[in-house]
């Protein structure tokens, strides 16, 4: 058995990772599916996306101050514990007929605020449970991030079938489910020794930090850039498949599971690259291969080709994700890790809502090759900052042992 699963621990997080975003895969795909099909509006779909963007946008920062006093396991549980009966309201008050824009808007934003401190509590676990040693960390987080990509094969084609069949409204009952699922699967089997008390970290000290920091600097501003990106194009793949591809949802959902295959893949490649391969130089060498293959969206391509460009795109994402993350989370001293994981994460997402809400009314007004060529343009510029960054951080620890010598 790999080290990492020998650690129940880790397996329960990995459970949890597994269960409850399969949900929110499912949810991201269904939400603006039951939008779309009421309205008939892309306008009001990514509106409704957009809300949840700002929800991490506004209180992602002072989530980190509840991840610094709740601690990693107690804030996936209070996650976890708020979004199941938050996304169960959306189906029940749709029957009941109380379900207006205005109160769907609101259940977005609040399950979007919950978002970044789950994502920064399962960052600030790994080295709470494997260590410091960046190897292995590396080593978990390839689970943990093929954890993730699972979710995204298995989600979005789980939910794009079980629409067809059962209607939206039924897969967030699922997903209503899958959070209280993942919710007990930490609490029976979670444990975490408590950490030393630390200094109490004002709100902003991750922001600082990661102003500070240079490649935590550079790294951020590209992430910010390439999920806006990112956010663009998962956006358009269900309008994609709406009006290009027979309004069938379950192409929607094997396509954005294309990328969750190819990310997966790319996952297992990586458990025995970080082992062998610094993780910089991993990162400079193949982030660029996240960006290339997306650019076969721009043409007027089959659905076929449209899922092997993504699942290519992810393969190079899952190669390198691990050991992007993993230096991401130890470049961040312990006490500030809290804020700085929760920092970097509402930053990378602070555009969300303004890709969001151009991408809907671009779909509108200019069709889906030019949004798909400008989100393809702006990732591909994203990569090429991230791995000039990781050149860079390679040189300056290089030089800094010439330096001690001397």
């Amino acid at each position: 058995m790999p080290e990492p699963l020998r650690d129940r621990r880790v397996v329960a997080l990995l459970v949890a990772e597994v269960v409850s975003m399969t949900g929110s895969q499912m949810r991201w795909l269904a939400l603006p599916w039951f939008v779309l099909v009421t309205s008939g509006s892309a306008s009001r779909m990514s509106l409704v996306l957009a809300a949840g963007a700002a929800g991490v946008a506004v209180l992602g920062i002072p989530g980190g101050k509840v991840l610094e006093r709740l601690g990693g396991r107690r804030t996936m549980l209070l996650s976890d514990g708020l979004r199941a009966p938050l996304v169960l309201l959306v189906p029940l008050l749709h029957w009941a007929g109380f379900l207006s824009l205005p109160v769907l808007l609101s259940l977005s934003f609040a399950l979007g605020a919950l978002a970044a401190p789950y994502f920064a509590a399962q960052r600030v676990l790994v080295p709470a449970l494997v260590g410091e040693d960046e190897r292995a960390v590396s080593r978990a987080n390839t689970f943990l991030q093929g954890a993730n990509r699972l979710t995204m094969l298995v989600g979005p084609a789980a939910g794009g079938a079980l629409i067809a069949i059962t209607g939206a409204l039924n897969v967030l009952l699922l997903t209503a489910a899958t959070h209280a699922v993942a919710f007990l699967a930490v609490a029976l089997f979670l444990r975490v020794e408590a950490a030393p008390e630390a200094e109490r970290q004002s709100t902003l000290a991750g922001l600082r930090y990661l102003a500070r920091e240079p490649l935590l600097r550079s790294w951020t501003a590209a992430l910010i850039a390439g999920d806006a990106a990112f956010t663009a194009i998962f956006l358009a793949l269900p309008v994609l498949a709406f009006f290009s591809f027979g309004g069938d949802p379950r192409i929607a959902g094997w396509l954005i599971a294309s990328f969750g295959l190819g990310a997966l893949v790319g996952n297992v490649l990586a458990y025995r690259a970080v082992s062998r391969t610094d993780g910089l130089l991993l990162v400079a060498a193949g982030i660029g291969f996240q960006a290339l293959p997306l650019w076969l969206l721009v043409l007027p391509v089959p659905a076929v080709a449209v899922g092997a460009a993504l699942a290519a795109s992810g393969l190079a994402n899952g190669v390198v994700n691990p050991s992007l993350h993993s230096i991401l989370t130890l470049r961040a001293p312990p006490p500030l890790r809290p804020q700085v994981m929760t920092a970097m994460i509402t930053a990378a997402m602070l555009v969300a809502p303004v890709a969001l809400s151009v991408t809907g009314p671009a779909l509108d007004a200019f069709g889906m090759r030019p949004v798909f060529a400008a989100a393809v343009a702006l990732q591909s510029a994203a990569t090429v900052l991230i791995a000039a960054a990781a050149v860079r951080a390679r040189r300056a620890s290089a030089a800094a042992p010439a330096v001690a010598h001397a």
